[in-house]
């Protein structure tokens, strides 16, 4: 082959390639979007299903004071543990969205709210915030890889001057 041939092969190999760049504020609106619907199913409380989607197969969940929750079935358990437990609720807000380089991987951090049954079985109601970490799976879709949160802290001048 001579050079030419070389060079119109390579020419053409290339335009054959799609390349696509990675939107970062694209992304970011996208999985907040995405985040902002599990929350509100999470909220509703009735589809552990859907409520689980959002989770990856290789899932691990932090509670706080709780051992880890790994996997889709231990994360089924809990999710249908929660959803069952009188007066239980749970919603929250992310914001921050950050990526990875490669565009594959993102965190963000949120505030939470939960209401469970206070020791004297009338609704209590719980500060939190949280971090989870978002991977894009083969299939195109975002979903939370870890998940933790704890208490958010209490009110004061610290609090006062985020």
């Amino acid at each position: 082959m001579t050079r030419a041939t070389l060079a119109v092969a390579a020419v053409l190999a290339s335009s054959c390639t799609t390349s696509t760049t990675f939107d970062a504020s694209a992304e970011a609106t996208a999985l907040l979007a995405r985040d902002a619907e599990w929350a509100t199913t999470a909220s509703e409380g009735r589809d552990v299903e859907k409520a689980i989607s959002y989770w990856s197969d290789d899932v691990v969940v932090i509670p706080p004071g709780q051992p880890a929750i790994e996997g889709k079935a231990a994360i089924r358990a809990f999710v249908t543990d929660s959803f069952k437990t009188p007066g239980f609720k749970v919603h929250w807000v992310s914001r921050d969205v950050k990526f990875s380089p490669d565009g594959k991987l993102a965190y963000m951090r949120a505030e939470n709210q939960m209401t469970v049954p206070g020791p004297d079985g009338k609704p209590l109601s719980l500060s939190g915030r949280a971090v989870t970490v978002w991977r894009r799976d083969a299939d195109g879709q975002w979903r939370c890889v870890v998940d933790t949160w704890n208490d958010a802290p209490p009110p004061g001048p610290a609090a006062a001057a985020r």
